[in-house]
């Protein structure tokens, strides 16, 4: 397997790692691993849109309308005077 070293590292990205990896109940560097993977395995993969990662998100928690499509609305801007 090959082996990558990352130098410079900001001290608070590595302390959140740790944080991640102890949540997970893993090493820091198996933490590393699983981030990569994730990031290589949605390479490809085209994003998902807001209103469908909300839908995602409260399914089953009573969701059960659609959520009406904004797309191509005109919106009046917020007013900042009095």
């Amino acid at each position: 397997m090959a082996q990558v070293v990352v130098r410079n590292i900001e001290d608070g990205v590595k302390a959140k790692l740790k944080q991640r990896a102890t949540r997970h109940g893993w090493s820091m560097e198996e933490e590393v691993r699983q981030i990569l993977r994730k990031a290589v395995a949605e390479r490809g993969q085209p994003p998902v849109k807001l209103g469908s990662r909300m839908a995602l998100r409260f399914a089953g928690v009573g969701l059960t309308g659609e959520l009406p499509q904004l797309q191509g609305q005109d919106f009046e801007p917020m007013g900042f005077g009095p």
